[in-house]
């Protein structure tokens, strides 16, 4: 029989064999050396660094106020869709057909328009919506799914996983839909979903839930006409490959320390990003060709 591997020890107590890890930076770590958070756990090495690094909050009173934080992020990217979708509606004269506004038009991802150099409809087409109803749902879905990922992943990387997401839903329609205008935020909510499925298997949790969610969705977007397939299955990719390499990477990577596992985890970001960006230039440029 092969010998089984040694059991991970505690990063902080190499005498003590652990099943868990901090949520945040990856590394093994026993039950007193991690501290519970909005979602997960997070180890005080981690802890100690936030403190270091956040200046201290505090109430009217002078008492430090709450840590939970709120999905700030979140918000604004509701916000900034309903503002674009208002712009659109009044340049349309019509909240129904939005689609008419200049801007709509100026912004839409259609293939041959960003083989034609104008490559700001790859992130501006994630910001359109045709009508109320497209928008309510993909705000409805980032609302629901959006602040958990914020709040495990932190402001700033949550929204690089976002806009990754984004841009892989971009470049799916790039390479397999080239005939099609493509609009919504719905690339970069099922990068999301793949976002949160890794989060649950991180936190070992039962994935399962969050996988019926995706599998129904996939086929939703398989049945009904006018819906971007590739958009959804592009940005499902890259969120769940960006979040893979923030959340396990670092420790697959064997990072000794928070601010090792943090730059794996950034250098990650960069390479699907940078990995979207590169198969839209490819795409792009078979069609010039």
């Amino acid at each position: 029989m092969q010998p089984q591997p040694p059991a991970p020890v505690c990063v902080r107590h190499p005498d003590r064999a652990t099943g868990l890890a901090c949520t945040r930076c990856g590394r093994p770590a026993c039950a007193d050396c991690l501290r519970p958070a909005a979602v997960g756990q997070h180890c005080v090495d981690c802890l100690q660094q936030d403190r270091r690094s956040a200046p201290q909050v505090r109430t009217v009173a002078g008492a430090p106020a709450g840590t939970a934080p709120r999905p700030l992020v979140t918000y604004a990217l509701i916000a900034l869709n309903l503002v674009i979708f208002g712009i659109t509606a009044a340049q349309a004269n019509s909240v129904v057909d939005n689609q008419r506004s200049r801007l709509f038009l100026q912004w839409v991802l259609y293939p041959p328009a960003v083989a034609d150099g104008e490559w700001w409809r790859v992130l501006g087409s994630g910001f359109l919506h045709y009508g109320p109803l497209h928008l309510l749902v993909n705000m409805f879905a980032l609302y629901v799914v959006g602040r958990d990922c914020e709040l495990v992943l932190g402001r700033v990387r949550y929204l690089l996983v976002y806009l990754v997401a984004l841009l892989g839903g971009s470049a799916g329609v790039m390479l397999f839909s080239q005939d099609s205008l493509t609009a919504g935020a719905s690339g970069a909510v099922y990068g999301l979903f793949g976002a949160v499925t890794v989060v649950l298997i991180r936190l070992r949790q039962s994935p399962n839930q969050m996988l019926i969610v995706i599998g129904i969705n996939v086929i939703i977007s398989l049945s009904l006409p006018g819906i971007s397939l590739w958009g959804h299955l592009g940005g499902l990719a890259a969120g769940t490959l960006a979040t893979l390499g923030v959340l396990f990477l670092p420790q697959w990577a064997g990072a000794k320390s928070p601010e090792a596992a943090r730059t794996i985890g950034w250098v990650s970001l960069a390479a699907v990003g940078l990995g979207a960006l590169a198969v839209i230039g490819a795409a792009g440029m078979s069609l010039v060709a």
